[in-house]
C-alpha cells in the first residue's frame, strides 16, 4: 500500500480505491461469512443475523444489501443533523457502494463449509478491503458511525472503545443465534482482519527505536553513525534520583539492525542503559519516502 503514495491522491483515484475495496468486502461478506454464518461485528454482521431470523417469515430472509441500507440510513440522518454533512463525506458513498455490491454479487459458498478456511481467507480479504477503504479516507458506516455519535455524549470513552463494545454485543448475538463454533471462528477472523488492515495502512516496514543513556554518549553516537549510517539525536535528560544531567541518545533503526546497535553500544559502554521499542511507521531519509500530493 505504501506504493500507492507514489500516485496523486486525486478524487477519481480515491473513489476507484473505494469501489474496489467495497467490492472485496462485499465478496467476503456474501460469499464467505454469510454462507457459513460468521458474524464478525458491524452492521453487516447484524444483516447476517436479520437474514437468518427473518427466513421463517420471508423466503431467504431479508437481503443483506437491504438490511445494510436500512440500518445505516437512520444513523446517517442522525449524523447529518448532529455533526453536519462534512462528517459523513465519502462514508455515505462507501456505504451505498457496499450495499450495491451486496446486491449484484451472487450468493456463492467459496469455502464449502470450512470454518478455518473461512476465518483465514475471509479475514484476509476483509482486512485488505478495509485497508483500502480507510486509506481512501472513508469507512462503511455501521458501528463506527454509531460509536462517533455515542462519543459525543460519552466523551470520556474513545470511538474505538465504544466500537469494541458494540461489535462485541453483535458477536454475542451471533453466538446465541448460530452457536459457539461459528462465533469462535468469527473472533479469529476479526483478529486477522485487524492485523491485515494495520499492515495495509502502515506497511510491513516496522522499525525499532532505541533510547540510550550512557556517560560515553559522544563515542556511542559516533560509532552508530559510522557503522550503521543512522542518525542519532541527543536529548537533554535528568536523573530524578541522582539529580545529574544526562545526554540521552535517540536512534531509529530497522528491525535487523537493532541487534547490531545493542552490540555497538555495549562495545563502548557495558553499563549503558538501552530501551528498545517498536515504531509502526517512519517517514524520511533511510526509511519510507514521503510524497505529498
Amino acid at each position: 500500500m505504501n506504493r500507492l503514495l507514489a500516485y496523486r491522491r486525486t478524487p477519481v483515484f480515491l473513489y476507484l480505491v473505494i469501489i474496489a475495496g467495497t467490492g472485496l468486502l462485499a465478496f467476503a461478506i456474501k460469499c464467505i461469512f454469510d454462507p457459513i454464518s460468521l458474524v464478525t461485528g458491524g452492521f453487516t454482521g447484524i444483516s447476517i443475523l436479520l437474514k437468518e431470523l427473518t427466513a421463517v417469515f420471508y423466503e431467504g430472509g431479508i437481503p443483506l444489501w437491504f438490511a445494510n441500507i436500512a440500518l445505516n440510513l437512520p444513523v446517517f440522518l442522525l449524523a447529518w443533523k448532529i455533526k453536519g454533512k462534512r462528517f459523513i463525506g465519502r462514508t455515505a458513498i462507501a456505504t451505498a457502494l457496499l450495499s450495491g455490491w451486496l446486491y449484484v454479487i451472487p450468493e456463492l459458498d467459496f469455502v464449502s463449509g470450512d470454518y478455518i478456511l473461512a476465518a483465514l481467507f475471509g479475514g484476509t480479504i476483509s482486512g485488505i478491503a478495509m485497508g483500502m477503504i480507510l486509506w481512501a479516507d472513508a469507512t462503511t458506516g455501521g458501528t463506527e458511525m454509531v460509536g462517533a455519535l455515542i462519543q459525543c455524549r460519552l466523551k470520556h470513552y474513545s470511538v474505538a472503545q465504544i466500537m469494541q463494545v458494540l461489535d462485541g454485543m453483535i458477536v454475542l448475538a451471533g453466538l446465541y443465534v448460530f452457536g459457539l463454533r461459528p462465533s469462535m471462528y468469527a473472533i479469529v477472523s476479526i483478529f486477522i482482519t485487524s492485523k491485515v488492515t494495520d499492515t495495509i495502512l502502515e506497511g510491513m516496514k516496522f522499525s525499532k527505536a532505541a533510547y540510550i543513556i550512557t556517560d560515553k554518549y559522544e563515542e556511542v553516537s559516533r560509532i552508530i553513525m559510522e557503522t550503521l549510517d543512522r542518525g542519532v539525536t541527543g536529548l537533554e535528560a535528568r536523573g530524578m534520583y541522582s539529580g545529574e544531567k544526562k545526554c540521552m541518545l535517540y536512534c531509529v533503526v530497522s528491525k535487523k539492525e537493532i541487534v547490531q546497535l545493542k552490540e555497538l553500544v555495549h562495545q563502548i559502554d557495558l553499563n549503558a542503559f538501552v530501551i528498545v521499542g517498536d515504531v509502526r511507521e517512519v517517514l524520511g531519509e533511510g526509511f519510507i519516502e514521503y510524497r505529498k500530493g
